[in-house]
């Protein structure tokens, strides 16, 4: 692993863990074992590793679905949408820190500001919906979803998980308790 791939690694866990005003960068250094001076050879002051580290979870997440769509083959519509959902939660069980960073309110508040930031966001969140669409529009096509709209079905789906993933990453509830009632409940609203 890089130098740089290691910052990148522990500043995702910082920022998830401590939040952007409370991570420095004087800690992440003594983290790493590093110089400050190299990490600002990387990144010129946090907000710009910040993105990178935003960038860096982004294209994981892509990354993890692409990986999924390899190995998985669904018979339905339906199908798909049950196992996307149980991917995405065994996801955020595996990758805490990416969950816990995309929770946080300060990467919407700075992307309310600075367009690279909003970019990466809505990648993020367009992944997730572009995926559940997809496994709607096969299940309306093969007869296992209903006739419903794709777009805000996929909005509802996806807001269920992540809503379901917030109770587990912030300690709340846990997430695997109420797995079996959400894919029924999805099942039931989205069945033909």
């Amino acid at each position: 692993m890089t130098k740089k791939d290691t910052i990148l690694f522990a500043g995702t866990r910082l920022f998830a863990e401590k939040g952007f005003s409370d991570t420095s960068m004087a800690e992440l250094a003594e983290i790493n074992n590093i110089a400050s001076a190299t990490i600002f050879y990387h990144f010129k002051n946090k907000e710009e590793l910040f993105l990178a580290v935003l960038k860096n979870v982004k294209n994981e997440i892509i990354q993890s679905f692409e990986e999924y769509f390899k190995t998985k083959k669904f018979e339905s519509g339906l199908e798909m949408v049950e196992g996307v959902i149980s991917f995405f939660i065994y996801m955020a069980g595996q990758k805490e820190e990416w969950f816990l960073l995309l929770h946080r309110h300060h990467p919407y508040r700075l992307a309310e500001v600075n367009p690279t930031c909003r970019n990466h966001l809505e990648e993020i969140y367009n992944c997730f919906t572009d995926i559940f669409e997809r496994a709607i529009r096969l299940g309306k096509k093969d007869g296992s979803i209903r006739d419903i709209s794709t777009h805000k079905t996929a909005l509802i789906v996806l807001s269920m998980v992540d809503g379901i993933i917030r109770f587990k990453t912030y300690q709340l509830y846990n997430a695997g308790a109420l797995y079996n009632d959400l894919i029924d409940l999805c099942r039931t609203m989205l069945k033909a």
